[in-house]
C-alpha cells in the first residue's frame, strides 16, 4: 500500500490491489477516510469516514481537493489509465 502523500497527522494511500473508481484512503491513528477522486477534474467525494469528526474530514476534503491533480496522477501510475 503505497503512501502517496502525508497531510498532517494522516496518510494517504492506494492500494495496488484495490479497485476502481480512483479514489484514496486517508489513514491517521484510529481512523480513516475513502475519498472517490473524479479524475482528472473532482471535486473529489467522500465515500466513507471511520472515527474522524466533521471538522477532521472537511480538512482532510480541502487537501484532497488542493492535490487532486497529484493523486490522480499517482492512481494513474499505479492502476493506468482505465
Amino acid at each position: 500500500m503505497p503512501t502517496v502523500s502525508r497531510y498532517s497527522a494522516y496518510r494517504v494511500v492506494i492500494y495496488t490491489n484495490d479497485h476502481r473508481p480512483a479514489h484514496v484512503h486517508v489513514v491517521g491513528p484510529g481512523c480513516e477516510a475513502v475519498f472517490h477522486l473524479h479524475c482528472p477534474d473532482g471535486p473529489p467525494e467522500l465515500r466513507e469516514s471511520m472515527g474522524l469528526a466533521v471538522q477532521q474530514v472537511n480538512r482532510i476534503a480541502a487537501y484532497v481537493q488542493a492535490e487532486l491533480a497529484m493523486l490522480c496522477h499517482s492512481w494513474r501510475t499505479i492502476h493506468g489509465d482505465h
